[in-house]
């Protein structure tokens, strides 16, 4: 299937780039500014971190917070300045150093995310302190909003553009693009994964590594493959758990991600309607098309929430996006939507959404301190996600290819999940109206001479699909080592003994499996999940 809006083909070779225009373009200046002198950023990598009891309250009372400060801009280090807010749980024995965690997105905060499910991480505590962070422009680290959707923007609130009347619909596109960009601060045009992954570097140095050991998951994978592609030299055992696209335009991922949504869905519908307490009955066709009507409906219709703002349709498509990652969390989202379906009630599927649909922002603080917990906006989650993923990405069509690939390109997206196809393809028209993104995830992630890495692709990952684990993988080049996971669900680590156990061998110890290892559906077989070599 062609999907259009990508004026450039999927995979570009980069001519004539040598190494220092490389690491020039790595540093945030042009690679004509060969010439030039670097910015100084000796006094950002002379920080380290002070660590101390963490404030927010309601934390485990082992876990401790601190901070670095990074520029905001790597080119002009001196035009200001921005905290990225940091966790970890310390070594329980002789520290080997650090292990830093990213948990995907983009968009999501490592902070809480550590706080809140950091207990699965503490076999890594035998040799590690295992540290994570919120990325700029996420959590408490000068988070970006979207504002509070009552000007009329379209998503992250919900709404929905109007794509029958592509006029009206760069209007809203443009008012959309516009009040993020009020709300966001200084930071919005500095946000993306090559800054993020200079910002992990002045990290590592602040924590006294010389070199990396990282765990990414989703988003988290291609922050650690920029990484590697930045400071090669600096790479020490680094995961990537639940692989990303390097080279797919956002159109391609977007169908790739409504496709995976939509079998997470069926999957889920399948053993929903052999209980009792399924909301939508025993007859499995019947299920399908009354998730779509409630979907419909709540588009027309939206319904308050106990928070003081609205829920529609497209909000209850996003909470189910993110509740359907995971089998564990099944039982849950059965319960939520029996409560939605049954009573109206709101607040169990507002759980899975991640980021207070239709709940007010508070104001931050602009001079790129940390902001407190409370403070951080309700739709920085949804805001950050779009923020990066358009940063990350070169291609901006005009309005005359959008309306000309418009038809087309819904057909597709409804083609490829009748639940999420709207939803996906409304985040790939977000990036209209903002400034074109970096080459530099596309043009020069590619080969990188580093030491060994492990990939781990998930057979049956509805966001992640496993022929990106394959296709970066070959990317990267010899570094790279595959292990294929013949499971179900977003990522393996958690879900998969076999994984777990593979993975926090390579961090702990340095023990790869062999090139071709594999392992089983269930998890729990380690004989099995012993591949040949190959």
């Amino acid at each position: 299937m062609l999907v259009k809006l990508s004026p450039r083909p999927a995979v570009r070779r980069c001519a004539g780039a040598g190494v220092l225009a490389l690491a020039l373009v790595g540093a945030g200046l042009p690679a004509a500014a060969a010439e030039q002198p670097r910015p100084d950023l000796s006094r950002f990598y002379r920080q380290q971190v002070k660590w101390a009891a963490c404030e927010t309250p309601d934390v485990p009372k082992d876990l401790q917070c601190g901070k670095v400060t990074v520029p905001v801009d790597y080119a002009h280090p001196r035009a200001g300045t921005l905290d990225v807010a940091l966790a970890r749980y310390r070594a329980t024995g002789p520290s080997r150093g650090s292990v830093l965690l990213n948990f995907g997105g983009p968009g999501g905060a490592g902070v809480g995310e550590l706080a809140d499910d950091g207990r699965q991480f503490m076999d890594l505590t035998n040799g590690y302190d295992v540290v994570t962070f919120d990325p700029r422009g996420v959590g408490r680290s000068s988070p970006v909003s979207c504002g509070d959707g009552t000007d009329d923007t379209a998503v992250p609130t919900g709404r929905q553009p109007d794509i029958d009347h592509p006029t009206a619909l760069f209007k809203q596109l443009r008012r959309a693009a516009d009040a993020c960009a009020r709300h966001s601060g200084p930071v919005l045009p500095h946000i993306g994964t090559v800054n993020a992954a200079r910002d992990m570097d002045v990290i590592r140095q602040a924590l006294g590594d010389k070199k990396l050991n990282y765990l990414g998951f989703s988003y988290g994978t291609r922050l650690g493959a920029v990484y590697a592609a930045q400071f090669p030299h600096h790479v020490g055992r680094l995961v990537l758990d639940g692989v990303d696209t390097l080279t797919e335009p956002l159109s391609e991922q977007g169908l790739a991600g409504a496709q995976g949504q939509q079998t997470a869905l069926d999957d889920f519908l399948d053993w929903c309607t052999t209980d009792i307490a399924c909301p939508f009955g025993t007859d499995r066709r019947a299920a399908g098309d009354e998730v779509l009507r409630i979907v419909r409906s709540l588009d027309e219709n939206p319904v308050p929430t106990d928070l003081g703002g609205s829920f529609s349709g497209q909000d209850l498509v996003g909470a189910l996006a993110q509740a359907l990652y995971s089998r564990d969390l099944w039982p849950s989202l059965e319960r939520a939507l029996a409560s939605l379906v049954e009573d109206g009630e709101t607040r169990g599927v507002l759980n899975f959404a991640g980021g207070g649909i239709g709940v007010r922002g508070e104001r931050h603080r602009g001079d790129g301190g940390l902001v407190d917990a409370e403070e951080v906006p309700a739709d920085n989650l949804s805001a950050a996600l779009m923020a990066i993923n358009c940063a990350d990405d070169p291609d901006r069509p005009d309005e005359r290819r959008i309306t000309a690939d418009l038809r087309e390109l819904r057909a597709a997206y409804d083609r490829a999940s009748p639940v999420f196809g709207r939803y996906r393809l409304t985040q790939l028209l977000m990036c209209y109206g903002r400034p074109r993104g970096t080459d530099f995830v596309r043009d020069r992630v590619k080969d990188v001479d580093t030491a060994k890495m492990l990939l781990v692709g998930t057979r049956g990952d509805p966001a992640t699909p496993y022929r990106w684990t394959v296709e970066t993988a070959e990317r990267l080049g010899p570094s790279a080592v595959v292990l294929d996971n013949k499971g179900e669900g977003h990522t393996g680590y958690s879900s998969s003994t076999c994984v777990h156990r593979r993975v926090n061998d390579f961090l702990l110890y340095g023990s790869l499996p062999p090139s071709g290892s594999s392992c089983p559906a269930n998890g729990k077989d380690w004989s099995a999940g012993v591949g040949t070599s190959g």
